[in-house]
């Protein structure tokens, strides 16, 4: 579509589409205006007019007409490609070779996903101490195995790709698929292999779980342009028709519960892959039920997934609510191990989700004080406020009233402080904010270096290819430094060069931070501590 995108740009003033959505006025050749993402205080969103080029120097982000559509509406390349072409009058079937070409490239990816997944399908069947796991240790039956298509891949690292070879698919066909790793050799090596398949019932990818030891525990196909995680929901291809019939859907947490849930005669459960749920996630299955029931654990870890998929499905009209019965029991398939029938069971005994989220908060907090009173009433409003209908925030508003023994309006008069939670998102912001810092470092560095002559000489950063990018720094240098002296683009790129190590530190430390936030050992602790202090240190 490469053709069809330089003949919308054509037709199609970059100040006029992004004056759709922002009032511009002239500054010098280029054109200014407010962020419309709201993080300026005065004008900082640039406009070539000449280059067919924007930039947002407070949020950091620019490009051509694309990324903006893309970026202000939120949506894919392809939809800003249909959304453009449409304004600028270009039928994009006329431009239909690059297309055919792509579309040839899916074909083959998935042809050399559905030879894989037969190759480790055989590769099971040949390997008897897999079987015994597969059958015994993990307690599926054939049905499912066949249902599932369950394989294995060989230890080997060359095993696929010799077998692909034989089979007339190149090694960039393979890629194209997922299943190479970085040195052209297998990606998966010993282990379990469950493919994904789509609705259409196409493999576009695989979760694999190691047998052995070693890490990790569960390795996915990458993204790739058959398979996007955000999106992928694991079983629905097995689970739709169940959905449809009994109206409603589980979601469990991991690839294996959805497994032996079919084979418990759960039909209805599905997983995100290993992944956060996405409001992308609830937007497929809203399509088949608007009835959603969690199977999440009870702890820290469950009770902050269950707030955030209220508050995804709070504006979609999606009745969400919570199992919870497993009988001491870690997680459904464990649960399913005891008996199909306590499984079966505990999705019929369901909870609305805002009622076991307070539950959960009135168990924690002691409601006999005023201090664990007002962190209720916290994530109470909180979570309340996620919900779009007034009848049923309401309710939940004279309940949690009559537990705290306060009136509606005192409940509602106060302002609502969310302790840990906004610490949280305080955290989260300040990494946003790092990397967005970071990535306005790098710009300026990069337009200093590409255009401005001598001072960018002791500039190492690599060198960018795309034009539209090129064409973007070459704004930010004439915005910026176009009429700055050598000696003061010198002092300029000393200066940012000692920011751009801090803040490179910085997000290191932070992403060292967030790993003692996980499940390590005391080994594992120390050693990344002993990072964290190094770094400080340097």
């Amino acid at each position: 579509m490469e053709d069809a995108k330089e003949e919308i740009k054509a037709r199609l003033a970059v100040e006029d589409v992004v004056g759709q959505y922002i009032e511009l006025s002239r500054a010098g050749r280029n054109l200014k205006g407010r962020s419309p993402w709201g993080v300026d205080k005065t004008p900082s969103f640039m406009v070539s007019p000449d280059k067919g080029i924007w930039h947002d120097f407070s949020a950091n982000k620019g490009g051509d007409i694309f990324t903006f559509i893309m970026e202000v509406e939120g949506i894919s390349f392809r939809e800003a490609l249909e959304k453009l072409a449409a304004q600028a009058g270009v039928e994009l079937k006329k431009y239909s070779n690059d297309d055919r070409r792509q579309a040839q490239r899916k074909v083959r990816a998935r042809e050399v996903n559905e030879w894989a997944c037969k190759y480790y399908q055989v590769a099971l069947s040949k390997n008897k101490p897999v079987c015994e796991y597969v059958f015994y240790k993990r307690n599926l039956n054939r049905a499912t195995v066949k249902e599932f298509r369950i394989g294995y891949s060989p230890r080997q690292g060359m095993a696929l790709v010799e077998f692909l070879k034989k089979k007339g698919y190149s090694i960039a066909e393979m890629g194209d698929a997922g299943v190479l790793n970085r040195f052209s050799k297998d990606l998966f090596r010993g282990r379990m292999q469950v493919p994904f398949i789509d609705t259409n019932g196409q493999v576009v990818g695989f979760t694999a779980r190691i047998l052995e030891q070693g890490e990790p525990k569960y390795l996915n196909t990458p993204d790739t342009f058959l398979f996007n995680k955000s999106r992928y929901i694991f079983g629905l291809y097995q689970a739709k028709e169940a959905i449809r019939r009994d109206g409603f859907v589980v979601i469990v947490e991991g690839n294996m519960d959805v497994i032996s849930s079919h084979q418990a005669g759960v039909k209805q459960a599905v997983a995100t892959s290993g992944t956060a749920m996405t409001e992308q996630h609830l937007k497929i299955l809203s399509r088949l039920t608007n009835d959603v029931r969690l199977a999440y654990d009870g702890d820290e870890a469950g009770v902050k997934a269950t707030e955030r998929a209220i508050n995804l499905a709070g504006s979609l009209g999606i009745n969400l609510s919570v199992i919870s019965d497993y009988h001491g029991a870690k997680d459904p398939d464990e649960l399913i191990q005891k008996g199909p029938e306590l499984w079966q069971e505990a999705v019929k005994n369901y909870c609305p989700a805002v009622d076991w989220l307070l539950e959960k908060y009135e168990e924690r907090l002691d409601l006999s004080t005023g201090q664990g009173k007002r962190e209720y009433s916290d994530v109470a409003m909180k979570v309340i406020s996620y919900l779009s209908d007034a009848v049923e925030r309401s309710h939940y508003e004279k309940k949690v009233a009559k537990i705290l023994d306060v009136s509606v309006e005192d409940l509602k008069a106060k302002k609502v402080n969310t302790g840990n939670r906004v610490k949280k998102l305080k955290a989260i912001r300040n990494e946003i904010v790092g990397f967005e810092k970071l990535k306005g470092i790098e710009d300026n560095l990069l337009a200093i270096m590409i255009y401005g002559g001598e001072a960018g000489a002791k500039i190492n950063l690599e060198m960018p290819e795309d034009e539209a990018r090129l064409a973007e720094l070459s704004l930010i240098y004439e915005t910026r430094y176009a009429e700055w002296d050598q000696e003061a683009l010198e002092r300029e790129v000393a200066e940012l060069q000692k920011n751009y190590e801090i803040e490179l530190k910085q997000q290191k430390i932070a992403e060292l931070s967030r790993r003692l936030e996980e499940d390590l050992d005391e080994e594992e602790s120390k050693s990344v501590l002993r990072e964290i202090v190094k770094l400080q240190k340097g």
